[in-house]
């Protein structure tokens, strides 16, 4: 077996199948190039029957078989718990709302996987993420895909020149439904499966019942912004800003027959506060501060700038004055008030279509978030295995 010079990261969904599609056909094109998969296992098996790892690699292997390409195997799932659920589970005991696949991206798929792949000879890895990457000026930038509705640039945002350098994006420049085209023709298995959605290691199963496998929820008050209490809620680590489902407040008497929104996560005294108002101002914040700021290119471009950020994924990007802070650590002005910009969840700056890098939103402006006590954000939690 000849070493593969690429080595395309197989999920076992169509995505992934057909990156390795595109570049085993130009590797037919061109004798010096060669290409292998392989099949990451991050989540080891819990007892909950709910796992989908099996079914992932049996897909992955039969993508590979059909392609004709050899796939390789390792199992991170140590690493995953170590890199990124040990923290998932710290950041929801402390209240924030963590984005486990930032840190899947970079400790995982950019980082433990590449390792492997230079480990096996190769040179590049490639993945099935929609965007793109090119050379200019002297860097390697991250670029949005040019399906603005599939654009994973958000989640990639923790990756540097390094991994930028050794890595292909072949479904970059295509929409979504030219890739399933290209799985269908090609008879691929994997052409009509379902993509995966949410957090990868919870699946179809509920977040609830996963989350109180390790977090012990406390049953606390449901209160007003004012501190009228209307009912209870079983954890706040359950629920995030913005959130209106789950509640089941129904009708209370004294308000209006509308639905109620959580506007704010109070640990320290196992309050979960709602308002009825969808854009209420205990939501909204002018300003945002970031943790520290991890930079694409090494560096800000300057200490302060405009630029275009979000706050979530696939949320419409909005222009901001940036200030770049001793401490490395950002302040980000909106040019108009954002809603239910949450810490934990990450904060990412563009300039066009470039993505500049992105930090972990700290905290904001908001009403109610600014006049409690936040200091119980670092809370020690132990974790169960």
């Amino acid at each position: 077996m000849s070493t593969p010079r690429i080595i395309v990261g197989m999920s076992g969904g169509v995505d992934s199948s057909v990156a390795a599609l595109l570049l085993r056909d130009r590797a037919l094109q061109d004798p010096g190039e060669s290409i292998a998969g392989l099949f990451m296992q991050n989540w080891a098996d819990d007892g909950s029957g709910d796992c989908r790892a099996e079914d992932d690699r049996r897909d992955a292997v039969a993508v590979c078989g059909r392609l004709g390409i050899p796939i390789h195997f390792r199992d991170f799932s140590g690493q995953y718990w170590q890199g990124v659920f040990e923290h998932f589970l710290t950041e929801y005991a402390a209240g924030r709302t963590p984005n486990p696949d930032v840190l899947c991206n970079r400790e995982i798929k950019f980082r433990h996987f590449l390792d492997a792949a230079h480990a096996l000879g190769a040179e590049r890895i490639a993945t099935g993420h929609y965007a793109r990457v090119d050379h200019a000026g002297g860097r390697w930038r991250l670029l949005r895909a040019h399906d603005a509705g599939k654009d994973q640039s958000y989640f990639l945002h923790q990756l540097g020149q390094e991994q930028l350098a050794a890595t292909l994006f072949p479904l970059g420049e295509l929409p979504k439904h030219h890739v399933r085209e290209l799985a269908a023709a090609a008879g691929l298995p994997t052409a009509a499966k379902k993509d995966s959605t949410g957090i990868c290691f919870i699946g179809e199963r509920d977040f609830r019942s996963f989350l109180g496998r390790y977090l012990p929820a406390r049953e606390g008050e449901i209160r007003t912004p004012d501190g009228r209490v209307l009912g209870t809620h079983p954890g706040v680590f359950y629920f995030t800003l913005g959130q209106r489902e789950g509640l089941q407040l129904g009708g209370v008497r004294g308000f209006a027959a509308a639905p109620w929104y959580v506007v704010d996560k109070r640990v320290g005294d196992n309050v979960l506060v709602v308002d009825q108002d969808r854009d209420s101002r205990w939501l909204m914040s002018d300003l945002t501060w970031t943790e520290d700021m991890h930079w694409i290119a090494g560096r800000p471009p300057q200490a302060r700038f405009r630029a275009l950020a979000q706050t979530r994924y696939r949320q419409p990007p909005e222009a901001c004055d940036v200030a770049v802070r001793d401490d490395g650590t950002l302040e980000v002005h909106f040019d108009r008030p954002q809603r239910a910009v949450t810490p934990g969840q990450s904060l990412v700056l563009y300039d066009g279509d470039e993505c500049l890098g992105g930090g972990v939103i700290a905290a904001t402006d908001a009403p109610v978030s600014a006049a409690q006590d936040r200091g119980d954000h670092g809370a020690a939690v132990k974790l169960a295995r």
